[in-house]
């Protein structure tokens, strides 16, 4: 399970880096041929299909490896055992609300599967999907940091949160 969840993550990492270069790449062709007067509207099209994917799993990654940021000025001088108990909470409440936009989000995905760009044959829901996945991958990384916490408990020192 842990090899499969390691492949996962280096395609996420890939997909998304992938994604940041041609976003990135797209938009600077845009403002060229813009600067030139040539038109190109489906390129903000695809800029915005890619900002999507790239921005939640970046998200889904800076979350799983422990870099989103995190304020523990009230829980730092608290005692270890209730930073964990803390911990264990803000976790369970993190996986619920995960778990709860990736079903709404799924529903969204099968609501807007009809609906397309006007420059390009690609669906919203397409866009939607990015969403579904990244809370969908947030949510099985939130049972790791919950499982990480509750193992915790047996050790003295405190367990970060942003891990």
């Amino acid at each position: 399970m842990k090899k499969i969840l390691k492949y996962l993550d280096l395609a996420e990492k890939a997909v998304c880096g992938g994604g940041f270069v041609l976003l990135v790449l797209l938009v600077f062709m845009s403002a060229i041929l813009r600067f030139l007067r040539i038109s190109m509207s489906w390129n903000i099209d695809l800029a915005m299909l890619l900002l999507a994917w790239t921005s939640f799993l970046g998200a889904d990654i800076a979350w799983r490896s422990g870099q989103l940021i995190g304020i523990d000025i009230l829980t730092r001088h608290l005692p270890p055992i209730i930073q964990k108990i803390l911990s264990l909470i803000i976790y369970i409440i993190i996986f619920f609300l995960t778990c709860v936009i990736c079903v709404y989000g799924a529903r969204l995905v099968w609501v807007e599967r009809l609906r397309t760009y006007q420059s390009i044959p690609i669906p919203y829901s397409v866009v939607t999907l990015s969403l579904v996945v990244a809370t969908f991958s947030m949510a099985l990384s939130t049972i790791g940091k919950i499982k990480k916490v509750i193992f915790s408990f047996k050790e003295e020192k405190s367990v970060e949160v942003s891990e």
